[in-house]
């Protein structure tokens, strides 16, 4: 199925009264859900939707999804970790200006950190696009290529 054609998809079967995680009951088809959290594929940018699209814009055989699927799911893990270091940093930062005086060694090292969370998630982006480029045959780097290029697709 093409994935803009995904969307339209689940909303006919929610104006149909069907479940996104449940059987159909207006036509027999039993169907499972494909989104997270009663999100029928719209929403939240996680690991499907990309894998899908990578995979139909690609033509990847069934080893390649999985594959691409386990480092995708290795990214999104690392960026997630990513955004909770962040947001410690960010309550450092406000405890530091909401105390009596201003400790500038403490402030560093939460700056410090903020640096070591980017050079984290810089390493984990130079490891998917090395198993990535791996994986795929020349053809499929050459589209892979043209689609970040042109801003279809972001890392």
């Amino acid at each position: 199925m093409h994935p803009a054609f995904m969307g339209w998809w689940a909303g006919a079967r929610r104006r149909h009264g069907c479940g996104t995680s449940a059987s159909c009951g207006h036509d027999g088809m039993h169907t499972q859900g494909f989104g997270g959290d009663g999100d029928p594929g719209g929403g939240t940018f996680g690991v499907r939707r990309p894998l899908r699209f990578l995979a139909y814009r690609l033509d990847l055989d069934d080893k390649q999804v999985a594959e691409l699927a386990r480092i995708l799911s290795d990214l999104k893990t690392e960026r997630a970790q990513g955004a909770v270091d962040e947001r410690r940093t960010v309550s450092g930062f406000a405890d530091a200006l909401a105390g009596e005086s201003f400790d500038a060694a403490k402030v560093a090292a939460i700056a410090s950190d903020r640096v070591r969370i980017a050079e984290r998630l810089r390493d984990a982006v130079v490891r998917a696009l090395e198993r990535i480029h791996a994986m795929l045959d020349k053809e499929q780097r050459e589209k892979l290529a043209y689609l970040i290029r042109t801003g279809t697709l972001t890392i």
